[in-house]
């Protein structure tokens, strides 16, 4: 029998930053051809990848450009303009995830709504539009509340805290300028956060990936822990969540699925990003199957790759440090001198305060080992701005 060469297709990705950088070193193992579209110039991407479309996000002239030049086209992120997708898609353009799937999940309104629709835990919310809107969600919610951007949010940006009425009002000059749509959720004192990546293939299959436990700083992912420590009970849970996400979705590709773990040891579903997450960076060296090769083999057609964990495994983000300037990397020799460690460095050529410049995973024979080796090596490794 023989089967079609499906590493002939060339991908499209919108997008050149460290996600779609790490799509690509596993798309060039397998033999495809890889155009991107962002722009910076000397984006993570660019050096790797085959042709390189300089053009801004909304640029629907580029967008359709990229999709001419590919058989297939995918994206790092969300905050993309989905109608150039719709149009592409019914011009029978290939676009993974879906330009429905985006077009739903941008949307933290919508992607709960659906959510909720078909029975699946999220906390309480509600679409707000003023302040006083806001204050009569409070009288069934309580305080405090999550006041969110419905689109557009990102590591914190887009969400503040409410803890009581005086709050309200400063909260939404806060978010709520122009057209910004907001919504309020109740707020969850959570035990634990947890994120699962899931993939579904083309042909339907799925595949999901151990749970990661993720502890944040400043409202940015900070470290992430595989397994989980959780009962077996919540672990089937979430995964059975994940699974249904994919259904609901209809989604082909990875897909992240963010959930939080109660006091009471209920899982909620807090967001969904429709694409290879921060989250799930542990499994280019702690699974037998990277997010990335993953989600390649899913738009492509092949099959899915075993997502079984080799090792415990934790790994830690490099966020940028000192004032925004030229990147300079420092303590990357004794880092790896640490047993079990593995640098990633996303070439960012400027670096800021806050800004995600590359991650370290270490696997171990245990957790706690692992965890330890990690926080040492975190202490040498640092990426800050160095003034011209």
């Amino acid at each position: 029998m023989k089967f079609k060469d499906k590493t002939r297709q060339k991908i499209g990705i919108i997008g050149g930053g460290q996600l779609g950088k790490m799509m690509i070193l596993e798309a060039k193992k397998m033999g495809f051809y890889v155009t991107i579209l962002d722009p910076t110039k000397k984006c993570p991407a660019h050096s790797i990848a085959d042709q390189h479309l300089i053009a801004d996000f909304d640029d629907k002239a580029a967008i359709r450009k990229l999709a001419e030049k590919s058989d297939l086209i995918t994206y790092e992120f969300e905050h993309i303009g989905v109608e150039v997708l719709k149009e592409l898609e019914s011009e029978e353009y290939k676009i993974y995830p879906t330009a429905r799937s985006l077009e739903i999940i941008q949307n933290k309104y919508h992607q709960k709504n659906v959510l909720k629709q078909d029975k699946i835990a999220v906390p309480e919310f509600k679409k707000v539009s003023s302040p006083d809107d806001i204050k009569e969600a409070a009288q069934e919610l309580g305080y405090p509340l999550m006041l969110k951007s419905c689109t557009g949010g990102y590591d914190g940006k887009g969400n503040a805290l409410i803890d009581s009425q005086d709050k309200v009002e400063e909260a939404f000059r806060e978010l709520g300028v122009g057209k910004i749509q907001l919504m309020v959720e109740k707020y969850i004192p959570f035990k634990k956060e947890i994120s699962i990546i899931a993939a579904r293939g083309l042909s339907g299959g799925m595949k999901v990936y151990p749970i990661g436990e993720n502890n944040h700083r400043e409202n940015i992912l900070y470290e992430t822990k595989v397994p989980a420590e959780i009962s077996a009970e919540l672990e089937e849970k979430a995964e059975d969540f994940a699974r249904e996400v994919l259904k609901v979705f209809d989604g082909i590709g990875i897909f992240c699925v963010e959930m939080f773990v109660t006091e009471d040891g209920e899982l909620l579903v807090n967001e969904i990003a429709p694409r290879p997450h921060n989250s799930g960076h542990y499994t280019i060296e702690g699974c037998v199957t990277s997010q990335f090769e993953q989600h390649i083999r899913a738009i492509t057609g092949l099959p899915l790759g075993d997502t079984a964990l080799l090792r415990p495994t934790v790994m830690r983000n490099i966020i940028g440090s000192g004032e925004e300037g030229k990147a300079e990397v420092i303590g990357l020799e004794p880092a790896l001198a640490v047993k079990g460690v593995k640098v990633h460095i996303y070439q960012k050529t400027i670096s800021r305060s806050g800004r995600k410049m590359g991650h370290l995973t270490v696997t171990a024979d245990s957790l706690d080992q692992a965890s330890e080796r990690a926080l040492e090596a975190s202490q040498f490794i640092e990426i800050k701005g160095e003034k011209n």
